[in-house]
């Protein structure tokens, strides 16, 4: 980590918005104060920065994470495979990590998001139950890790944890991770045998602490749909918290009459959808090897519906997906050309729209929104989903926390001499 980072920062000279506009923005604290014509205003020279005609986004946010997963897969070697095959390379690994093993491994994850253009993250962590065999001690160990790296890193970005309940997990252990000061309860309620008695257990456990939810929903192309379950359940809930649902696979195999219905339930009862593409363009679909199926929610009709739909990169470089970049603009262009959405679209759902969906102020450079901010070396929102420049600036509450600048050399090609063109043979003269 650079050791003169954060650093405050007062005015953004010379940005460029979405819209092709050149424009100083002013900071106060947390906040932006002020967006005007470039060349406008001045500020002190160490709390100034010149962006040179970069791109000025509102930074993104991660709303569906596992950073107590991530970057395991070269420990795990799992085979390549399904759902279920990545449940069980996981759950045989997990009894065998430490506190600090996961801690390292969910920190390098979390930097390499900010340094990415990432200020917030939605992290779930497992209840490492061993399908309700463990110790309450050792049901906490992610749970006390990730803790750990939010409070190690709260004065660069915002994480916020998910207690992942399994089916099994025993309200004990659940308890205890949201006693460690976990934010939210979820699960994965389509795994159990009863998926509408696990959603109810686990909105009762969200209930009696005044917690919100989210939940791994219907992560299959054929299995069981409970998210009209858990949305009619909620409808009346206190909007002083956030509910939402991340996969909602299942939707996206649905027949319209079926699907209108759900998405009628998600809308009234304004439940945040988050789409997982690049997790669910791998995971799903592998016994089908004809026509094989995308794998993502029903994106269109959710967003036609009026729902706040989210997209997050989910799991990195473990047994559900054994890649990823750890950037949303990833997520973006995944959205782009699997999702068909538009670039500007698909932006906003890793940015604004997460955010949305995380329940964090709004951001951007608009005054009196906070001063979370991506610059990078792009012409538009579109050039900057194709290319994913690694040249960026990041603004995190109105302070610099990561600065990637890369210099590029490349060969010139050598001139091959030009011959002259012969023309045609003489013609003899007789």
């Amino acid at each position: 980590m650079e050791s003169s980072l954060p650093r405050p920062i007062t005015l953004l000279r010379s940005a460029r918005l979405p819209d092709g506009g050149l424009v100083d923005v002013a900071i106060r604290g947390e906040l932006v104060t002020e967006v005007v014509p470039a060349g406008s205003l001045d500020a002190p020279a160490e709390s100034t920065l010149d962006l040179a005609g970069r791109l000025l986004l509102t930074a993104p946010a991660e709303p569906h994470a596992h950073l107590d997963k991530a970057l395991s897969a070269d420990r795990i070697r799992p085979p390549l495979g399904d759902l279920g095959s990545a449940i069980a390379a996981w759950s045989a690994y997990a009894t065998m990590m430490s506190v600090d093993e996961i801690a390292d491994r969910a920190r390098t994850q979390a930097l390499a998001m900010l340094a990415a253009g990432t200020t917030a993250v939605r992290s779930h962590v497992d209840v490492l139950s061993a399908h309700g065999a463990a110790s309450v001690d050792d049901a906490v160990r992610g749970a006390r890790a990730l803790v750990r790296v939010r409070e190690e890193l709260a004065g660069l970005m915002d994480i916020e944890l998910v207690a992942l309940a399994g089916p099994l997990a025993p309200d004990e252990h659940v308890a205890a991770v949201l006693d460690l000061g976990v934010d939210l309860v979820g699960g994965a309620p389509h795994l159990a045998d009863d998926p509408t008695a696990d959603v109810d257990r686990l909105l009762a456990i969200a209930r009696e602490r005044g917690l919100g939810v989210d939940l791994h929903a219907d992560e299959s192309l054929d299995g069981p749909v409970t998210l009209d379950h858990y949305a009619r359940s909620v409808r009346d809930w206190p909007r002083d918290r956030q509910y939402s649902a991340g996969h909602c696979v299942r939707l996206g195999t649905m027949q319209a009459e079926r699907l209108a219905e759900v998405v009628a339930d998600v809308a009234a009862a304004d439940l945040g959808v988050i789409t997982l593409p690049i997790t669910n363009l791998y995971l799903q679909g592998w016994q089908q090897p004809v026509a094989t199926p995308r794998g993502l929610t029903a994106i269109r009709a959710l967003l036609d519906a009026g729902v706040r739909v989210a997209a997050g990169a989910d799991n990195v470089r473990d047994p559900f997906n054994p890649v990823g970049r750890s950037d949303a603009l990833e997520t973006a262009s995944l959205l782009v050309s699997a999702g068909h959405l538009t670039p500007d679209e698909a932006y906003a759902m890793v940015s604004d729209s997460a955010r949305s969906v995380m329940g964090l102020p709004v951001a951007g450079a608009v005054p009196g929104a906070r001063a979370d901010l991506l610059a990078v070396a792009a012409t538009s929102t579109t050039d900057a989903v194709a290319n994913a420049p690694a040249d960026r600036i990041v603004i995190s509450r109105g302070r610099l926390v990561a600065h990637t600048e890369v210099r590029r050399s490349v060969a010139v090609p050598a001139r091959t001499p030009v011959t002259p063109a012969r023309g045609p043979a003489p013609v003899p003269v007789p």
